[in-house]
């Protein structure tokens, strides 16, 4: 991706935030400048990769198999002084862009519309192939408990949420026609160097062209503390 379009891209998810109402924690406005001055006080946020984010999953296409995303708060399994078992997102989506579809080995989260338009996630329990099973699926939707077929869609408007657990195969994109989509994700602590399991094997961040300067950094771009 070009520089301007990350760029692009979060400027339109910080508007999507304003509009629902919704605000961030003071270290998602630093600035790049700001972030070289920043010293060890800011490690968690180093070390926990929170803050702001994109992905593509690596394929090169945005605006179709790829967001926005925000992590406002992370635990970290692997630096024992990071105690928090906990994480929470902010996601965003646009009409025509969608995640690719995944598992986690170890996370449950709680996939949550904050806002906007309808979501569609379309579920299916893992084989032992790691394939998809043609069992039926349990679904858990705020406080309510009941079993779909394999592939199913779940259409989640504002204020609905889902509980995806470990092995649960997922993927999710906006319900056309409905409008871009603010997401919430609150979730077991967030590991996306090991603890996702994609379909068919894809990247995470994307190869990044630059054309002109950052507006934020991204949570893989903070410059060492000094």
């Amino acid at each position: 991706m070009k520089r301007s379009e990350i760029n692009k891209a979060l400027k339109d998810m910080e508007q999507m935030i304003q509009i629902c109402g919704f605000s961030l924690p003071p270290f998602c406005g630093f600035t790049p400048e700001e972030w070289k001055k920043k010293g060890h006080e800011y490690d968690e946020i180093r070390d926990n990769m929170l803050g702001w984010d994109i992905t593509d999953f690596g394929l090169g296409d945005f605006d179709q198999t790829g967001f926005s995303l925000i992590t406002l708060r992370n635990g970290n399994v692997k630096q024992k002084k990071y105690t928090k078992t906990y994480a929470e997102k902010l996601l965003f989506l646009k009409e025509g862009q969608s995640a690719a579809m995944h598992f986690h080995w170890t996370k449950m989260e709680d996939i949550i519309n904050r806002g906007g338009g309808n979501v569609q996630i379309r579920v299916y329990e893992s084989g032992p192939d790691g394939g998809f099973s043609d069992s039926d699926v349990t679904v858990n939707r705020d406080g309510r408990t009941y079993m779909v077929p394999a592939g199913t869609v779940v259409t989640l408007h504002p204020g609905e949420s889902i509980t995806i657990y470990p092995y649960l195969y997922h993927d999710f994109h906006v319900e056309p026609h409905s409008g871009p989509v603010l997401l919430g994700e609150v979730s077991m602590c967030n590991d996306d160097q090991e603890d996702n399991r994609f379909y068919q094997p894809i990247g995470r961040f994307p190869k990044i062209e630059e054309d002109e300067p950052p507006y934020r950094l991204l949570c893989n771009e903070y410059p060492k503390a000094e």
